[in-house]
């Protein structure tokens, strides 16, 4: 382009040069624009509206209210003339405030490597370990209890946010946990106590386990064994546990427990059997079970017989025929010991048993047995040793028996010498054989244990014990014992079976053998 044609360029489009236009036509783009603001905004001087768009909403400093060129014409000189002054809007009543904008969703960013949280206690500089971590354990469940939980408090006002709100606000975010009310509640656990001035020296729990042998898995004898039942009007807890001794030694539990049931309805037969092995013997515990097992086959076969001779009464007929029940048991076991090649004294063991009608109507207890051991009956919260009475071995008398045990022949006159000091014979054998006196090669054998029979009658609120030689001995020499067992056993309800088994395992110093025990609560 030349030097003339930029000349007219700056003298039609440079900023000081005047409008072309002679005068005002009212078709400019400013006109219109200023035509539509008096339309929508009413008449120069009159009441403002509610509210004032701004025409540029890009544009914060620009004043609200109705444009400056509207007021005035628009200027005829060619040069640009001051806008006036114009008077501070009209305040104008606040807006009401609106929901905000849902936000538009951004796009979801890739998964983030997963990183090790902060450790408490470590500087944020300081550099994650890496590698395994531990966790606490989850914490023990408490026991629930219903209690009344606080009511609510009361709504704030309107306009007025509750404190605790804004301080949540104000905190980071942490997980929400519902109310926690804190009640102090017993838990009633079971745990091994013991009476007396200290507690025995062993530990109160099982420490080492009974050796075992390839092919003899099946003699393996558990170091507790409990059981329970409900029958008519009586309640039965049994439990047969190894003694703290026996625990430490690592032997196995001599104390064996049986208990089933024979027959059906009200002819049912409960009984519980209780054999305790001699401790001196290795076999002691085979010697336990064969008992229990033994007597528990002979009652099984008879208890049709048995059952109606309790129902009935018939006390002479219980009592024979449990102790023949009761010999032939033993028979098997002197016949066993023959066969392991053993004295008949080491395969052996006592045997306490107990029938139980299931009849609701007969309240008869039964107790037979051979062997040491214990009954106890709780009456009126005292206990009373209800063991049957048996006679003083020097109290029994009777004729001898020819060839076992007869005395020996009296001692006759002295005979005259058959010869002289000069060797001369007064006399001349005949060659007679006289008859021997009265041998016994071998030492006497003890006399056998004598057999055991009570048939009672049972009173409502009344508890009957069976007991073992290991828990006799410390019933009958330890009152503490005898006293904290019938303030447990002297309620209304019969404790469950966690409970009974704490109960026969109260520790009492000195006495350490395996322990078992029956009780039978009346209703």
């Amino acid at each position: 382009m030349t030097q003339q044609g930029d000349s007219w360029w700056d003298k039609l489009y440079d900023e000081s040069a005047p409008d072309t236009a002679p005068t005002v036509s009212g078709d400019t783009l400013d006109d219109h624009f200023d035509t539509a603001t008096r339309a929508t905004t009413g008449p120069p001087g009159g009441p403002p509206p509610d509210s004032v768009i701004p025409t540029d909403a890009k544009s914060p400093t620009r004043p609200a209210g109705p444009d400056p060129r509207a007021a005035a014409p628009a200027p005829k000189s060619t040069a640009p003339e001051p806008v006036p002054p114009t008077a501070p809007p009209t305040p104008v009543a606040p807006p009401v405030p609106t929901a905000p904008p849902t936000p538009t969703a951004a796009p979801v960013p890739p998964a983030p490597v997963p990183s090790v949280p902060p450790v408490p206690g470590r500087a944020p500089w300081e550099a994650a370990e890496t590698g395994p971590r531990t966790f606490p354990a989850p914490p023990v469940e408490a026991p629930t209890v219903q209690v009344p939980v606080p009511p609510d408090p009361p709504e704030p006002e309107k306009g007025q946010e509750p404190e605790k709100d804004q301080e949540r606000e104000q905190s980071p975010a942490a997980p929400d946990h519902a109310p926690t009310v804190q009640v102090a509640v017993p838990v009633p656990r079971p745990r091994t106590g013991f009476v007396g001035s200290r507690p025995p020296t062993y530990e109160p729990e099982p420490t080492a386990l009974p050796v075992a042998r390839p092919g003899e898995l099946a003699d393996v004898v558990a170091d507790t064994v409990l059981d329970g039942a409900r029958y008519g009007t009586c309640t039965l807890r049994a439990v047969s546990a190894r003694g703290d001794s026996a625990r430490f030694r690592g032997e196995p539990r001599r104390d064996a427990l049986l208990t089933a049931r024979f027959g059906h309805d009200e002819a049912a037969l409960v009984l519980v059997a209780v054999a305790a092995g001699s401790r001196a013997a290795e076999d002691a515990h085979l010697a336990a079970a064969d008992a229990c097992r033994w007597i528990a086959e002979a009652v099984c076969r008879s208890h049709s017989r048995l059952s109606e001779d309790v129902r009935s009464g018939r006390r002479g007929d219980l009592k024979s025929g449990l102790h023949r029940l009761t010999d032939r048991t033993y028979g098997k076991l002197r016949a066993r010991a023959t066969e392991r090649g053993l004295a008949p004294d080491e395969y052996t063991a006592s045997l306490r048993c107990l029938l139980l009608p299931a009849d609701p109507d007969c309240r008869t207890r039964v107790f037979f047995g051979v062997g040491g051991g214990g009954l106890f009956r709780l009456r009126d919260g005292a206990w009373q040793d209800i063991e049957p009475l048996l006679p003083e071995r020097t109290a029994v008398t009777g004729a001898p028996v020819v060839g076992f045990g007869s005395p020996p022949a009296a001692p006759s006159a002295p005979s005259a010498p058959e010869a002289t000091e000069d060797g001369d014979r007064l006399t001349m054998d005949l060659g007679i054989t006289t008859a021997p006196g009265p041998l016994v090669e071998e030492p006497v054998p003890p006399p056998a244990e004598p057999f055991r029979f009570r048939a009672s009658v049972a009173r409502s609120g009344d508890t009957l014990l069976l007991a073992s030689p290991g828990l006799a001995e410390p019933m009958r020499g330890e009152p503490d014992l005898a006293r904290e067992l019938a303030d447990r056993w002297a309620g209304a309800e019969p404790p469950g079976l966690a409970a009974f088994l704490a109960d026969t395992q109260l520790r009492v110093t000195g006495y350490a053998d395996d322990r078992t025990g029956v009780a039978v609560w009346e209703a």
